[in-house]
């Protein structure tokens, strides 16, 4: 059957906790006559730390409530819960795009790197080695590494972005990356992969730490591949967008615990003012 002209339905966006609002905010720029609504669920966080049948039920209950919401696309704006959880998402809603952030990532660094991909991302997303897997699939000579750079979360979740301290973090995870004077600079490049919905706020001091060394560095974003990957959907009749005279997009917000600090450390990631945010019990 083919999708209406147009569907004012919102887009539904889920994730463990507030990190995932960088791929909102991406979405929102890429799609911004879109309606979305996004559940993070504070009150279960990280998912990183559980086991892969736990993150499929949890992923199975979030989406549960965005599609109740009759959303039109599901998006899963959580690296943890797009390693393991697609397939147990796709098989309860068939007839439901979902989207997650894995994918759209890898296929991006896969595209643009010359030689070498450098995953950033949590402990548990480097050591269950969804980015890693997907990117050799897509081209099986690359190097591939992996740095879990747990302090990363820490320093956004305190919307810290630039300073003494962030430098010194950045430059104590990323040195070993720096590409020596003495290297083939064409062979030695590096694509730095974004892997966590929290690391897109610090791409600048990423930026910069490799700037200081004379260096060029590619950063691909996993949250803005995400949006372009949901986009060129759309584009494509997958789901039908939401009409032109529909004005601005009205964007609804849920957490399951933790409404406050939500709003408080929400705005970092989704670069904007929070006003209300929308318990739900899962």
């Amino acid at each position: 059957m083919q999708p209406a002209s147009t569907d004012t339905r919102p887009i539904g966006v889920f994730d463990s906790g507030v990190g995932g609002l960088t791929v909102l905010a991406a979405l929102r720029a890429a799609l911004p006559q879109e309606r979305f609504v996004y559940l993070g669920d504070t009150a279960r966080l990280p998912y990183g730390t559980k086991s892969a049948g736990t993150v499929r039920r949890y992923a199975v209950q979030a989406a549960r409530v965005l599609v109740e919401r009759d959303v039109k696309a599901l998006v899963v704006a959580c690296n943890t819960a797009s390693a393991v959880a697609l397939d147990a998402l796709e098989a309860a809603w068939p007839e439901l795009p979902v989207f997650g952030v894995v994918g759209p990532g890898a296929i991006a660094a896969a595209h643009v790197a010359r030689s070498r991909v450098v995953v950033l991302a949590t402990e548990s997303t480097i050591s269950g080695g969804a980015y890693q897997r997907a990117l050799l699939a897509l081209r099986p000579t690359l190097t591939v590494e992996g740095r879990a750079c747990p302090l990363f979360v820490t320093l956004a979740e305190e919307g810290r972005r630039d300073g003494a301290v962030v430098a010194a973090v950045v430059a104590d995870y990323l040195q070993a990356f720096v590409v020596p004077e003495h290297s083939d600079a064409s062979a030695d490049a590096v694509t730095l992969l974004l892997g966590c919905t929290h690391f897109p706020i610090l791409r600048a001091a990423i930026e910069a730490f490799f700037s200081r060394h004379a260096r060029t560095v590619q950063v691909v974003d996993s949250a803005a591949t995400t949006a372009r990957a949901v986009q060129a959907a759309r584009d494509a009749g997958r789901f039908a967008p939401a009409p032109g005279d529909a004005g601005g997009p009205r964007l609804v917000l849920c957490a399951t615990d933790g409404a406050d600090r939500f709003r408080r450390v929400g705005r970092f990631f989704l670069g904007d003012a929070i006003e209300d945010v929308e318990l739900v019990d899962l």
